[in-house]
């Protein structure tokens, strides 16, 4: 792994360590209702400071190999559209996907093109054999973005989680490191 979080880029975005200059933007963007209804973890509302502290822990995080978070940031004039990245269980060398794109920047396939992205530097840099996501079955959109990025719907749980009092189905994806094209 190396040392420091490295910047990805893609043909229309660049995957980046978050710094603490985005934190207003994070809170605008993830605060919004529509994108902490698709998460288990973004709250609503989204609290003053949690940002800065969110994005202050990710560089130990990463340090430790526990986990990785990226801005995703448009290559052309360098907003802010999203997040993606992974926490590792490194018992079993699989690692959870999450990501959440920006309500102005919907339907524009960023996060189908950071997945892409993610997928492949994740196995080449990690000794992961596996790759998981999951998404809410209200949310089938989150689904679409994983399958065009080549993972492989493997089920799903149903009222596995509890979001804002209704208990919702999940729906789990995963690729396996044979199965990501161009690694050894």
């Amino acid at each position: 792994m190396p040392e420091a979080q490295p910047e990805l880029t893609t043909r229309r975005l660049v995957l980046r360590p978050f710094i603490g200059a985005d934190a207003r933007e994070v809170q605008r963007l993830a605060g919004e209702r529509a994108i902490a209804a698709t998460t288990c973890s973004i709250p609503h509302p989204y609290p003053d400071g949690a940002a800065e502290a969110w994005i202050a822990g990710h560089p130990a995080a990463y340090a430790e190999g526990v986990s990785v978070t990226f801005a995703i940031t448009l290559r052309r004039g360098g907003e802010l559209a999203g997040c993606i990245g992974f926490n590792v269980n490194g018992k079993n060398d699989w690692a959870e996907i999450g990501y959440w794109i920006g309500q102005p920047y919907w339907g524009h396939g960023y996060a189908t093109e950071a997945l892409r992205a993610l997928i492949p530097w994740a196995f080449a840099t990690f000794p992961l054999q596996r790759l998981q996501a999951c998404h809410f079955m209200s949310n089938p959109a989150s689904g679409r973005v994983m399958e065009k990025a080549g993972m492989t719907r493997e089920g799903v749980l149903r009222q596995r989680v509890k979001k804002w009092g209704t208990f919702e189905d999940i729906a789990v994806f995963a690729i396996l490191r044979h199965e990501c094209p161009g690694l050894p």
